[in-house]
């Protein structure tokens, strides 16, 4: 009985075969099926090929979420040249609130405005990466996976005193409140005061005025590699003594985590504008560069993704059953044209046949001898 009852199991096993086998002695094989073949192992050979270097390729994902950190300090980096001596300008921060932020961390040098060839090549670069970047979206990627970014040259020493020394460096960085506020340089050192804070510029004579500038860089957060600033290596020259740039800013809280950098920082966009101040003709203002900069309450979250291994699989399972599928349609399909074309034609089985006419088929005719009977 039980093998009965295994022999019963077997058969209905057999029966549900879904790939049935045909025997090789009904297998016939043809030229046409193997360059087909040849064909289909080699695309299949090219396409997995190219599928692997897919799966080891990564992309940036971007979320975006509530930024609820608010109790933080914003880290604010600075390095500027403007072509003023030290001694006639000041550099703060007045935050939404009015409060005023101490600017020990920031050192003024004196240089000269003038860049060596060294480093005008290497605003040159800079500048073009900023146009690309501006057009190329994604090669903000690359640049984030890559976490490449080469500092620049070192400002070199002038033998000459800094009394010769025409221009100021201002670099360092601040901490300052996690509201908006506006980071400005302008004429005179400044001074607290109770409604804010103030600027000695009444001894300053409006001929020194010159804030031409040029912004090596300028960042919020801390500094990563990968990310280049939207104004790094922004130089504007002022034709005029009294003249007011503006910049307007808007920062986003982001947290970056790659397969060689995970940190938090911030990115920001920024718009610009620039007039003459001239009461006269009604431009009003205070001559000096002003960044007005406001904090997003989203976070952006960019994170590299890379391909699952089981997705890779099944893409490689769909190439290879796609090509064996596609190459045998096709193959039939060819086949059963070139054997309706060629072969059955060959054969004679469309030919029309060939009818006689009638009266060549009576005249044809061999007519029968005839006997006389005697009667």
């Amino acid at each position: 009985m039980r093998r009965l009852t295994k022999k019963k199991a077997l058969t209905l096993v057999k029966e549900l075969d879904a790939f049935p086998k045909v025997p090789e002695s009904y297998v016939e094989s043809t030229a046409s099926g193997g360059t087909v073949s040849l064909i289909a192992f080699t695309l299949m050979a090219v396409l997995a090929f190219l599928e692997f270097f897919v799966y080891r390729n990564t992309w940036m994902k971007y979320e975006y979420e509530v930024d609820k950190d608010f109790s933080s300090k914003l880290k604010i980096n600075v390095d500027i040249t403007v072509a003023m001596r030290c001694q006639y300008i000041g550099a703060d921060v007045l935050d939404l609130a009015e409060t005023m932020v101490a600017s020990d961390g920031l050192k003024y040098e004196p240089v000269n405005f003038e860049l060596s060839p060294q480093q005008r090549l290497w605003q040159m670069t800079l500048l073009h990466i900023q146009e690309r970047l501006r057009v190329e979206h994604s090669l903000q990627d690359l640049l984030f996976k890559a976490a490449i970014k080469g500092a620049p040259p070192a400002q070199t020493q002038s033998e000459d005193s800094s009394t010769s020394l025409s221009a100021c460096r201002i670099h360092g960085h601040l901490y300052v409140n996690k509201v908006a506020g506006n980071f400005h340089i302008t004429v005179g050192k400044s001074i607290p005061h109770p409604r804010g804070h103030a600027h000695l510029a009444a001894l300053v004579s409006h001929d020194s005025f010159n804030f031409s500038h040029r912004i090596d860089h300028l960042s919020f957060g801390e500094a990563i590699p990968g990310l280049i600033s939207p104004l790094d290596g922004t130089e504007k020259i002022s034709a005029d003594s009294n003249h007011m740039f503006q910049y307007f800013i808007t920062i986003v809280p982001t947290k970056l985590n790659t397969y060689k950098v995970s940190a938090e920082t911030h990115q920001y966009s920024v718009t610009e504008q620039e007039r003459v101040i001239n009461h006269a003709a009604g431009s009003h203002g205070v001559s000096g560069i002003f960044m007005k900069y406001d904090i997003s309450s989203l976070m952006v979250k960019v994170t590299e993704t890379h391909m699952p291994l089981w997705q890779f699989l099944i893409r490689l399972c769909g190439i290879v059953g796609g090509i064996f599928s596609t190459t045998g349609m096709i193959h039939g399909m060819v086949g059963f044209l070139v054997d309706v074309v060629c072969c059955r034609l060959q054969m004679g089985i469309y030919k029309p046949l060939n009818m006689t006419p009638l009266d060549e088929q009576e005249n044809s005719e061999t007519p029968l001898p005839t006997e006389n009977y005697t009667q």
